[in-house]
């Protein structure tokens, strides 16, 4: 665990740390009582950090943030971010930490080792998102989920993250960047009718400010490990 927390960079303690502050201001200062969105942020935020860096104890932490969210999204009837990421992303996250634990990079074991996609499996990987978002539109459409178009959108954008971080691509972080962004929006949208639902405004911008980081990050990864093998 010393050797962990000792592994983690000054600007990612930054950005960790501001963002912690950040939820946790906007939580008390609107009086919310809703515990489980405090600790959920909380724990989604961490993981991050983790995954930003290619450890596997960020997939252990976002199939439990998966569980919160999944709880928060069923309170407001986003039924198409429940099944999203109980259904989906909690499975991919446990897919992920099998493939990272089996694939750690030569010069770090704690670190896998990035994967650079063939155009043969580019091309599986946008049927595939077609196909998964296509058929979530129909099911959320018959579950009367709210915000139906965005909610279809983060399905779309959530399964591309969810299959390049299992398949250990750094454009995993270009997806869940797009997802942030829609998730956004819709806690935007949830916020005007309940000012109890911004900490997740908040906890999907500091997600967003993650992920852009994990995209450099793992670019450096990438390069570094080319040139050792």
């Amino acid at each position: 665990m010393k050797n962990l927390f000792k592994s983690i960079k000054p600007v990612e303690w930054g950005i960790w740390g501001l963002s912690i502050v950040c939820i946790i201001v906007c939580f008390f200062a609107f009086n919310n009582t809703q515990y489980h969105y405090l600790i959920g942020s909380l724990i989604g935020i961490t993981a991050l950090v983790f995954v930003s860096k290619g450890n596997p104890l960020g997939q252990i932490l976002t199939v439990v943030f998966s569980v919160f969210y999944g709880i928060i999204s069923y309170s407001c009837k986003y039924y198409g971010e429940m099944i999203t990421y109980l259904a989906m992303t909690a499975p991919m996250a446990v897919a992920a930490l099998i493939s990272w634990i089996r694939n750690p990079s030569k010069e770090n074991k704690s670190e896998v080792a990035v994967n650079k996609l063939s155009v043969k499996e580019w091309c599986l990987f946008v049927v595939l998102c077609i196909a998964v978002t296509a058929a979530f539109y129909f099911v959320l459409r018959a579950l009367n989920t709210a915000n139906l178009i965005i909610s279809t959108v983060s399905v779309f954008t959530s399964f591309a993250a969810s299959y390049l971080t299992a398949r250990r691509s750094r454009f995993y972080a270009i997806g869940y960047a797009a997802n942030d962004i829609v998730l956004v929006v819709m806690w935007i949208l949830q916020t005007l009718s309940d000012i109890t639902y911004l900490p997740m405004i908040v906890c999907f911008a500091a997600f967003l400010a993650l992920d852009i980081y994990g995209f450099v990050n793992w670019s450096k990864m990438l390069r570094k490990q080319n040139e050792n093998y």
